[in-house]
């Protein structure tokens, strides 16, 4: 755990299911979503494989006992070489408590444990339009130019 003035950083554990309930709202609230993120949420069991895979990454940042910022990311076991990369998959912060440095933080706890676990880098993408995220990634690491496709597989 790592603090930024009062907002204490955590690596969620299997230990850490409310919490990580708590994260789900969160995504499922400042992305205006949560059908995707509340409605259908996992099993306890689920989530704890989840959080004891050592491939996926939770990470809350707590103000008090409240969860106002969060991310979650997936190391990715690369085949042409012995190494890994960092996916976040969602990072999130509470309107209430943008603009403190929180998803800074966040990234920056994520980048030690990355090199804690020998990644050579972090990744993230950012939608066009979203330009408060553009900023922070601008900020924290270069751009690429890329194209996203879903590929649908109930199709």
């Amino acid at each position: 755990m790592n603090r930024l003035g009062s907002i204490t950083i955590r690596i969620l554990t299997p230990e850490d299911i409310e919490l990580m309930r708590a994260l789900l709202k969160l995504f499922g609230d400042v992305f205006n979503d949560p059908r995707t993120y509340v409605d259908s949420q996992p099993s306890d069991a689920y989530l704890n494989r989840l959080l004891s895979s050592g491939y996926f990454i939770a990470m809350t940042a707590l103000d008090g006992q409240e969860v106002v910022g969060g991310l979650a990311a997936y190391e990715l076991h690369k085949f042409e070489q012995k190494r890994s990369e960092i996916y976040i998959y969602d990072l999130a912060v509470a309107e209430t408590h943008r603009r403190r440095g929180i998803a800074t933080s966040l990234i920056s706890n994520l980048k030690e444990l990355a090199r804690s676990r020998g990644a050579e880098v972090i990744f993230v993408q950012a939608d066009q339009g979203d330009d408060p995220a553009i900023a922070l990634y601008s900020r924290l690491g270069k751009g690429e130019e890329v194209l996203h496709f879903d590929i649908e597989v109930n199709r």
